[in-house]
């Protein structure tokens, strides 16, 4: 045990000895496409290697799908699509749970999987991750006989077709399970893009639909680059796309399905706003600071990446953040003790980096715990926030999609209010007080599509999830989720 120095008061800190997750899990040279319920190579004969960021060691060669590949899997849904869609609810809804229970029986894997190709804690991985797919096939398996109560007045709701669905690298297994569970519970078929970066879950999946004998060409997944995910979203075959990623890509997507007249959904970028009234139990509040900003290293859509603090109890909260930042650790993904792992990947550690540089161009307070020593290898970033933000501050306006905290604050509640409002994006906020009343009157007035009151980044499969702006549109989860599914 040692204590680091925190102005006047020192922080006591703990030596943690190594706990690393030694579960063999094995990983093939290279993998394949899943393209009518088998794994077929892919077309070009190419390959791209993924890396696991903790040790720039290459974990596998993955297939690179083209045009071609992507044709393939869209006709095999489309065949698929009219026995799927007949079959009765009870039985789509016993595959829905087989899948479920063999997600949860190969948890373990799938946890070692997620945090070797992505860079995540193993703990968030095992405790998060995993635990929140297995429940969304689950949720939605219970929707499967139930689908005229999600749409209201329809006498008979239809699958969409054959969908699209393009998922990022943050959180890749749980983004599919969010997209694929609706999707099949509603009768649709599916032609799945992982992120080029997280791969390896989602062909462990392939693996697990075929185990539960899930119908030849209802689930298809093509692995490859932009170029990949660009020929799904124009195929004239696929009657919806559902896309999580960046803004920018986002548009691009949007722009195409209009022309064409596609279904589409959206869950883009954020920069969501925390608030913490001066009412608020201060530690508590601490906490969900942290964990609105550094779970996942920040590589979460709708972290807290705003922190606005009354200005009355700026000076407590900053100081408590900064002995709690302290305590963090930053290492082995694969260590049960990490709190922050690997970031996802060079380029995206790069634009990081270049974001601390220039608010501290700005003229911001940069603070970050110097006391422990990164990996030589890998792609690393201490956990950081920055005093003195202004609102005009490149890292108060722009996503940086990392471990990096911008701190301002406000007076009174509808500067808070203004501030939060005072962005391109609507994802997510957080507020903080003790105060029902004001929970209430401030959440009403925010323009997000989620709202957290006195916790942040809690979810749940019956819950809807999206945002407003330039965050997206349409939400997943919950009985809304089914809409975008669905047609009369």
């Amino acid at each position: 045990m040692a204590d680091a120095p925190t102005g006047n008061r020192p922080v006591t800190t703990w030596e943690y000895s190594p706990a690393p997750e030694t579960t063999p899990v094995v990983i093939p040279d290279q993998t394949q496409l899943y393209v009518g319920g088998k794994f077929i190579e892919p077309h070009s004969k190419k390959r791209f290697a993924t890396v696991n960021p903790a040790t720039e060691a290459i974990l596998s060669n993955i297939a690179d799908g083209d045009a071609a590949d992507v044709d393939a899997a869209v006709s095999a849904a489309r065949k698929a699509l009219k026995p799927w869609g007949k079959l009765p609810a009870s039985e789509r809804a016993k595959y829905l749970y087989r899948i479920a229970r063999r997600i949860q029986e190969r948890a373990r894997e799938l946890a070692i999987l997620e945090s070797m190709d992505g860079g995540k804690p193993i703990k968030e991985s095992r405790d998060v991750d995993i635990p929140l797919a297995a429940q969304h096939f689950f949720h939605h398996a219970g929707w499967c006989d139930k689908l005229r109560y999600a749409m209201p007045g329809t006498r008979e709701p239809r699958p969409v077709g054959v969908c699209g669905q393009i998922i990022p690298w943050n959180f890749p297994l749980l983004m599919a399970a969010w997209k694929l569970a609706p999707a099949l519970a509603c009768g649709n078929t599916v032609v799945l893009k992982p992120a080029e970066t997280t791969s390896l879950t989602a062909m462990r999946l392939a693996e697990i639909l075929q185990e539960c004998d899930l119908p030849p060409g209802v689930v298809n997944i093509v692995t490859g680059a932009g170029a990949t995910g660009k020929a799904l979203v124009d195929h004239a075959g696929v009657d919806k796309i559902a896309f999580t990623g960046s803004t920018e890509v986002g548009k691009q997507i949007a722009q195409a399905c209009a022309k064409r007249g596609t279904r589409l959904t959206l869950e883009l970028g954020g920069k969501s706003a925390n608030i913490i009234f001066a009412d608020a139990a201060i530690d508590q509040a601490i906490e969900g600071i942290v964990q609105g900003i550094w779970f996942n290293q920040g590589h979460v859509c709708c972290a807290g990446s705003r922190l606005f603090v009354e200005e009355s109890i700026l000076p407590e909260v900053t100081r408590k953040l900064e002995m709690r930042m302290k305590t963090l650790r930053v290492g082995d993904p694969l260590d049960k003790n990490t709190d922050i792992g690997a970031i996802n990947s060079k380029q995206q550690l790069a634009i990081i980096e270049g974001y601390i540089a220039e608010g501290s161009r700005e003229g911001c307070t940069v603070c970050q715990p110097n006391h422990q020593t990164l990996p030589t290898k890998g792609y690393w970033c201490r956990p950081t926030f920055m005093t003195g933000v202004q609102p005009a501050h490149v890292v108060a306006r722009e996503e940086i999609f990392g471990p990096v905290l911008a701190v301002m604050s406000f007076r009174t509640p509808e500067e808070a209010i203004s501030r939060a409002n005072n962005s391109p994006y609507g994802l997510a906020a957080g507020i903080w007080t003790e105060k029902g009343s004001k929970m209430f009157d401030v959440a009403r007035r925010l323009q997000a599509g989620v709202v957290w009151c006195n916790t942040y980044n809690q979810f749940d499969a019956t819950s809807p999830f999206g945002g407003f702006k330039e965050s997206g549109f349409g939400r997943e989860g919950g009985m809304q989720g089914l809409a975008a599914y669905l047609s009369e």
